[in-house]
């Protein structure tokens, strides 16, 4: 059933599982409940539809180098599924979102990069993978090019041992926001309550086990619910957010009597790397492998990645490279001005649309592009180049620059008449530092609820790894014979990480480990000193990789799930007597 909690005559809601957020971790858990003997309720701060007010109340304010709007947490049914914006099938107008495993080095603990490792191995997590695949409407559990590539697409001949192939999947974004939702409306043991903002939570006189949370609506309606298991599933900033305010019976939040809680934050940064130039350009109609495209009905999508035995021996970070192929460097400026010029005057911001802006006159002046004169001049400049693309984009659905969020670029033929080189794009993995952290804020939201700040800052270490990385792809392509990859570095000797930079990817913040010293849960997710209140998410996570999280999220649900499902069937087993003779 999927209720209004504003409409709802009620102050006190009972169930036996409480999930506070229905982005994909809290829809995959409810779901493993569907038809159980337990009662679940699941809260969502938002409605279905976005609502402007309610998105506001994850408004926070960034420190350090900067990063994505803290908005960029979607508060509505289905979370950030409903903004996933890759084309996996444009003949279909399908939205969805890249799918990839994390690699088995990623769960290991690595002596050159500190606070590294998870509390199990990722072979512990693979039949978990394996369900999260039907779960996200994947195809086969298959991450490796030999079940993509072909003849007409093979991968790049470069020695494996330092420079392997890696694949993406990619799934559909109305799995969650509209799907899933419409099957946990149908389950008669599920409660959904829109417009339900968690603003506390309450401990019995022990301090072992949550009792209560409080939800709030805008206009001052509120609830408890009382609950024999809750778990927090609002994400990298609220889950977090949500321990450090419940402070009223432990004054430094829940689950952070070593001040752990908020501390580890990392993203992906995205940088650009170069350009990587073919020897011969004939590979550039060689290369559909590394495109988004259908293979067997699946959208897959290969890239590039440091061996193993690479990052151990030079001691680097996991990274990968996208490839993204570019006409000449005038083309490609005059195309990119294009777009920024259209995107500037009538386009929305790439992160999260503003709900105080307005529309008319005055907003266009304000979205009035920096320097115009040098765009139109790169346009100008460019402008048979633009003609052709946006005719390609009319007549073959092609874009007009393939990026992250669009591919099919391989289906045209002669692509080395209008293409010159390669463009690599790296998604980066960030060690987790303990600065790195989000912390309250003495700013109040509309509901009366502290405000989150985020100090990050990218570090130095971390930086040159990812140089390192990219001179030895560059050495690999060109001992293959295959070209040359030119590093492109920033006025600073870094590389060209975006500004603001990050992938949305919101990790680390209530990270698993063994430990309570250094981590906010236990390798069950279980908040360290409370038996009944666990995190479901990305937060969980001790280290990202270079991976969308988003498959290994839905995996850690289906196992939360069944973790919950043992843990309260024990405890309501009757103990069993002994006879003695």
């Amino acid at each position: 059933m999927l209720s209004d909690f504003r409409s709802l005559p009620i102050e006190h809601i009972e169930t036996d599982i409480c999930i506070v957020g229905a982005g994909p971790a809290g829809i995959s858990l409810a779901r493993e409940f569907i038809g159980h003997s337990l009662e679940v309720a699941l809260l969502e701060s938002g409605g279905i539809d976005a609502d402007p007010d309610i998105q506001m109340l994850a408004d926070g304010k960034n420190v350090g180098h900067a990063m994505p709007p803290m908005e960029v947490c979607k508060r509505q049914l289905g979370g950030n599924s409903n903004v996933w914006s890759i084309k996996i099938r444009p003949e279909q107008n399908q939205i969805g979102v890249r799918y990839v495993p994390y690699d088995e080095v990623d769960f290991e603990k690595r002596d050159w990069i500190p606070n590294s490792g998870w509390p199990f191995e990722r072979s512990h997590l693979l039949p978990y993978y394996e369900r999260a695949q039907q779960v996200c409407q994947l195809g086969d559990f298959a991450y490796t090019p030999d079940v993509w590539e072909g003849n007409d697409a093979p991968r790049l001949s470069v020695d494996a041992s330092t420079v392997e192939t890696g694949m993406f999947q990619f799934g559909p974004a109305k799995t969650f926001y509209a799907d899933y939702r419409a099957e946990l409306e149908s389950a008669r043991n599920v409660n959904i309550y829109t417009y339900a903002t968690v603003v506390d939570i309450r401990v019995n006189d022990a301090g072992k086990a949550a009792t209560a949370v409080k939800i709030a609506a805008p206009g001052g309606k509120e609830a408890w619910v009382t609950a024999k298991v809750f778990v927090l599933a609002g994400g990298g900033f609220q889950n977090a957010r949500l321990l450090l305010a419940a402070n009223q019976q432990h004054p430094a939040g829940l689950g952070n009597q070593y001040d752990v809680v908020g501390r580890y934050y990392h993203d992906h940064p995205q940088a650009v790397g170069g350009y990587f130039v073919p020897r011969n350009p004939q590979l550039l109609n060689r290369t559909a492998l590394y495109d988004l495209r259908q293979v067997n009905g699946v959208p897959v999508m290969g890239f590039l990645r440091l061996s193993r035995a690479v990052q151990e021996r030079e001691q680097l970070l996991n990274n990968n490279a996208i490839l993204f192929p570019r006409p000449s460097q005038r083309e490609a400026d005059a195309v990119s001005s294009f777009k920024y010029l259209l995107q500037q005057m009538f386009g929305s911001n790439n992160w999260v649309m503003d709900p105080r802006a307005k529309t008319g006159f005055s907003s266009l002046l304000r979205r009035f592009p920096e320097k115009p004169l040098t765009h139109l001049t790169n346009v100008a400049w460019g402008f048979d180049y633009v003609l052709k693309a946006a005719y390609l984009a009319k007549t073959q659905k092609q874009s007009m620059l393939p990026n992250l969020g669009r591919g099919g670029w391989s289906e045209v033929p002669d692509n080395h008449r209008r293409f010159r080189q390669f463009e690599v794009m790296h998604l980066l993995e960030q060690s987790p530092d303990p600065d790195n952290r989000i912390v309250l804020s003495r700013d109040r939201d509309a509901l009366g609820c502290q405000k989150l700040e985020l100090h990050w800052s990218w570090s130095r270490d971390d930086a040159a790894q990812v140089i390192r990385a990219q001179r030895i792809l560059a050495e690999e392509l060109k001992r293959s014979g295959l070209g040359t990859f030119r590093v492109e570095l920033d006025e600073a000797g870094l590389p060209k990480i975006g500004r603001p930079t990050g992938s949305a990817h919101l990790m680390g913040t209530t990270r698993m480990h063994d430990n309570p010293r250094y981590g906010v849960v236990d390798a069950n997710c279980c908040v360290h000193g409370l038996h009944n209140l666990f995190v479901a998410g990305s937060s969980t996570f001790p280290t990202g990789g270079y991976a969308n999280p988003t498959l290994t999220i839905v995996a850690m649900a289906l196992r939360l799930g069944d973790f919950i499902k043992q843990d309260l069937e024990r405890k309501s087993s009757p103990p069993v007597s002994t006879v003695v003779a």
